[in-house]
């Protein structure tokens, strides 16, 4: 927390960040199991193509063919706290194909959804957020599994 606080500051913003806190969360139960749910995957990763390396933006991908890479450079952790060799760690396409076959999930959505780390509550909450939940809906997915890096 220290950090982003850090670089927070360092972006020039003359008050300091203000975590988001809220008394309740907008979670559900699921409606029905697991096993017969649509997955979704949302992720802070960026298409590894010349638009998703210089836009930050929502993006929504195929989830078939998987992706070898995605874009993770730039962010203020990237080199220096982790490494992202494995996409599978922060993008999990094959395990939840896997889970699919042992019946573990109903499906995969046909579409993983890339959004941007933003520092900015009402980014999130007014703009980027919504906009998420509708391409979850236009996929019919039951489940949204976020793996932020």
């Amino acid at each position: 927390m220290e950090r982003t606080r850090l670089y927070y500051e360092a972006q020039g913003y003359s008050e300091p960040y203000v975590w988001a806190h809220f008394a309740s969360t907008p979670f559900s139960a699921l409606q029905k199991p697991l096993s017969e749910s649509s997955v979704s995957l949302i992720t802070t990763a960026m298409p590894d193509t010349e638009q998703g390396r210089s836009e930050r933006k929502l993006y929504s991908s195929l989830t078939t063919p998987a992706p070898e890479t995605m874009y993770t450079q730039g962010l203020s952790w990237h080199d220096t706290v982790t490494h992202t060799r494995d996409i599978g760690s922060f993008l999990p396409i094959e395990p939840l194909f896997v889970a699919q076959a042992e019946g573990g999930i109903g499906s995969l959505a046909p579409r993983f959804h890339s959004v941007p780390t933003a520092y900015s509550q009402r980014q999130t909450l007014e703009e980027d957020a919504p906009e998420i939940l509708e391409r979850l809906q236009d996929d019919q997915a039951d489940v949204a599994l976020l793996v932020p890096l």
